[in-house]
């Protein structure tokens, strides 16, 4: 009798299907995920590539017609494909059952049916799919293609009708019921007897589909890999439904249709994934099982190259791997990198002061890249062109540079060290999205689950089903435009917090989402070490698409990490924002964080560098405090704090002179970065800091005191009377612009509060005087036009000591306000978080 298998074999060739009978071992390795419990397969989330996401859905009816035909039309390519694999996969099924009476089968009767269970109906089902959406396509298509018809052409969509055959296979989409609940039984079956039968193993690893495209290729698959497909196919039903309603108009007779289609879809998903709960994970101690409890995409940096990995943690350890894009007919896959346990992990993070100069051009470049191009699709979309292949090829490009600027611009590093010695490097753009992680992995460390030793190759291609994020946070990918997103300059002051649980010095970081453009994330310098601290300091940020503004309390200790302190989301409205500032309380767990708001719409500048600080020192007092916000320059508030905190017992304080270089090296440091300049004033020598004070004053182009008033208080000086005096003088200093008078009084209520201490640090009002008084009160420079007489040297130091010396010793001077008025709006909100 001839050998059944060489009859199996004939009976493929009789159906043109060739079959190869040496195995290429290495090709045929990545075509089926050895995975772990058929859960693996059923997650519902399924993109179809992980690089990037499809175009955004048009906006008129009209545009959503045509990318509807589209859809439609690549539905109809995929259900032939897929209708090839059914029958590539179906075909020796009449041979091996004629094989199962034989004295010699390859497969027995019931193997034969565990095998090839469903899998007729399965293709009855959708070639009857198949067929009804070809005809009404391709009857579509001659319509539009009629001649006397081309003013209704953008209206034909509205009569092609598709709905009815969706929800005619998804009613039938139990069958897939049938096929799962097999699947793993059916797979146990094609395993074992590739393993005992060389004739079964020939036959399942040399299956070919006819191409019957342009590439007249076949397509080769193991015979696991076209069982597979059934499994992939009911776990893409929704996401195909969900990609034809969002580009069907709501008006259409298809839409309703189409959401009960999609409702029934998502129904039975939801149902065999609730019914294979129980094989999501390996048992660990405890009872508990393994879990994927959180994924996202972040930076990898192994030997200086950063790579933009996916990480996913599980109930006790944490999985980075790599994608790998598959090629057609395959399955996309993920490749492992490294893994850590959980237990006894230890987690740092820092932030980089300052990206180094050739990553910031980097960046740069990227930006202005990205801006041109968004431009360029915006008017696009104005004047509604048609050109839908090069607009999808610029979405994709804007999407390739996004990719690009996510892995070269983040600047918080999470460093990863385990008790074997293993650590890891991770680079996040965003504190909040750290802040998570560190939270979600200390939780579970905390647990103490104990680490059952993971199969690294099951693990590692479960993430394809088993994934929750889909795709890297591109904001390009987002649909059109949303009219409540903010696109402007969004101002936030943070003015102080309360709610610590002991005395810190602590800062406030802000971040807000949007287009990649322009800086989305701004801290304050830290604050001296309170209860309650304030800052009262403003930040800027232009955004594009804004929607959410993050806010996070952060803790300084020395010589220890930073802590979040708490952290909380805020939903940015337009409706409620506008050019008044609004003040408002955000709710960040126990702290709570005082700040203002304020938004102006209005188009965007092209991206410029990262934007540098103003200098301070040399620059007019209303210069600076205009671009600050405040009526007191932080660099006079920052060095009074710091005076105030470790210097009020300081013998000499302010007559001491601190190390030149010191002073000239935190000078500078006050000139271009605030939040850096703080932090080093806080650990400098306290005759350094007081130094700077001094500095500052100094160099002011004009006097703190105006020199017009020079003369008048000189003249003051002379009255005999005391309360006149006191009146003029007062009425001398309420005559100078805003932020003069306040830094002013802000100095005199400082300096007055040192000299209370006179019998500790030797400063009396006088010595105080002698010190400020040249600084702050200059007389007017001789051929420049001023009025009056002339004061020589010696009467012009007298009078600036004593004026000092006079306001010092007044017990009742006016309060100095340090920041402007932010609550202009009648009503202040509160915002729970």
């Amino acid at each position: 009798m001839m050998d059944v298998y060489q009859e199996a074999v004939q009976y493929l060739e009789s159906q043109q299907v060739p079959v190869v009978v040496e195995a290429e071992t290495d090709a045929l390795e990545e075509d089926v995920f050895q995975e772990e419990g058929l859960s693996c397969f059923l997650s519902p989330l399924h993109p179809e590539s992980l690089d990037f996401p499809d175009t955004p859905t048009l906006c008129s009816p009209e545009e959503m017609l045509e990318r509807r035909l589209v859809v439609l039309k690549g539905i109809l390519e995929s259900e032939e494909v897929y209708l090839r694999e059914l029958e590539a996969l179906l075909m020796p099924m009449k041979a091996l059952r004629a094989s199962a009476g034989t004295s010699q089968p390859v497969l027995s009767s019931r193997q034969v049916q565990t095998v090839f269970y469903q899998v007729p109906e399965l293709r009855d089902m959708h070639q009857s799919f198949y067929s009804g959406l070809k005809a009404r396509l391709s009857a579509h298509c001659q319509a539009e293609s009629c001649p006397g018809e081309k003013r209704e052409v953008n209206h034909k969509g509205f009569e092609l009708m598709v709905g009815d055959l969706f929800l005619k296979m998804v009613n039938q989409i139990g069958l897939y019921g049938g096929f799962i609940a097999n699947y793993e039984e059916a797979v146990e079956v094609v395993r074992k007897c590739t393993q005992s039968d060389p004739r079964f193993r020939t036959l399942a690893e040399s299956m070919m589909s006819n191409n019957n495209g342009s590439d007249k290729t076949p397509t080769r698959y193991t015979f696991e890999a076209l069982l597979y497909r059934p499994l992939d196919r009911v776990t893409k039903t929704t996401l195909v439904l969900r990609d034809v309603l969002k580009t069907t108009p709501v008006e259409h007779g298809d839409y309703a249709s189409l959401q009960e289609a999609l409702r029934l879809s998502r129904s039975f998903l939801s149902g065999i994934n609730e019914s294979s709960h129980c094989k999501r994970g390996v048992m660990l101690s405890h009872g508990m099982r393994r879990k994927l409890m959180r994924d996202d995409f972040v930076v990898d940096v192994s030997d200086g190259e950063r790579t933009l990995r996916h990480l996913f943690l599980y109930t006790d350890l944490l999985l980075c791997t790599r994608f790998k894009h598959a090629s057609k007919g395959k399955q996309d896959q993920y490749r492992f990198c490294w893994y850590l346990p959980l237990a006894g992990l230890k987690l740092r993070w820092t932030a980089e002061q300052e990206r180094p100069s050739d990553t910031q051009l980097r960046v740069h470049a990227i930006r202005t890249k990205m801006y041109l191009l968004r431009q360029q699709l915006r008017q696009h979309k104005a004047k509604r062109s048609r050109a839908m292949a090069w607009v999808a090829r610029s979405r994709k490009k804007l999407e390739q540079m996004e990719l690009m600027l996510l892995t070269h611009s983040p600047v918080y590093r999470l460093e990863l060290h385990s008790p074997s010695g293993k650590s890891h490097t991770l680079l996040l753009s965003s504190l909040y999205e750290l802040e998570e992680w560190k939270e979600a992995i200390d939780k579970l460390s905390a647990d103490n689950t104990e680490t059952v030793p993971p199969d690294l190759l099951t693990l590692t291609s479960a993430c394809v089903k088993l994934r929750m994020t889909q795709q890297p946070p591109l904001q390009s990918s987002n649909a059109g435009e949303d009219e409540k997103s903010l696109c402007g300059t969004l101002g936030v002051a943070i003015h102080s917090a309360s709610g610590l649980q002991q005395p810190a010095c602590v800062y406030v970081c802000v971040e807000v989402d949007g287009y990649e453009f322009y800086d989305k994330q701004a801290q304050t310098h830290s604050s001296v070490c309170s209860l309650n601290p304030h800052w009262d300091q403003e930040l800027s940020f232009q955004v594009d698409g804004a929607q959410q503004m993050k806010v996070l309390c952060v803790s300084q200790s020395d010589g220890r990490d930073d802590a979040v302190l708490g952290k909380a989301s805020v939903q940015l409205e337009s409706k409620s924002l506008n050019k008044r500032w609004r003040k408002q309380t955000v709710h960040l767990g126990q702290v709570e964080v005082t700040l203002s708001l304020k938004y102006c719409p209005h188009p965007l500048e092209p991206p410029g560098s990262t934007a540098q600080q103003q200098p301070v020192f040399c620059v007019p007092i209303q210069t600076v405090a205009q671009q600050e916000g405040v009526l007191v320059p932080h660099v006079v508030r920052c060095c009074v704090e710091e005076v105030e905190r470790r210097g009020m017992d300081e013998v000499g304080i302010y007559r001491v002179s601190g190390s030149t270089s010191d002073i000239s090296a935190l000078k500078t440091a006050f000139n271009s970065n605030l939040r850096e300049a703080v932090t080093r004033l806080r650990s400098a020598e306290v005759n350094v800091v007081s130094g700077v004070l001094k500095l500052y004053f100094r160099e002011l182009p004009e006097p703190l005191i105006p020199s017009e008033l020079f003369q008048s208080l000189a003249r003051t000086l002379d009255m005999q009377d005391v309360t006149s005096r006191f009146v003029s003088m007062l009425s001398l200093l309420h005559s100078c612009p805003d932020p003069n008078r306040h830094t002013f009084l802000y100095l005199l209520h400082h300096l007055q509060r040192v000299s209370e201490k006179q019998d500790v640090n030797k400063m009396s009002p006088l010595n105080l005087a002698t010190v400020f008084g040249p600084s702050l009160l200059r007389p007017p420079v001789v051929g420049l036009g001023q009025d009056g007489p002339t004061v020589d040297i010696s009467q012009e130091v007298v009078v600036q000591v004593q004026v000092l010396f006079w306001y010092l010793q007044c017990n009742c001077l006016p309060e100095a306000q340090t920041s402007l008025q932010h609550d202009t709006d009648a009503e202040d909100e509160t915002t729970h978080m």
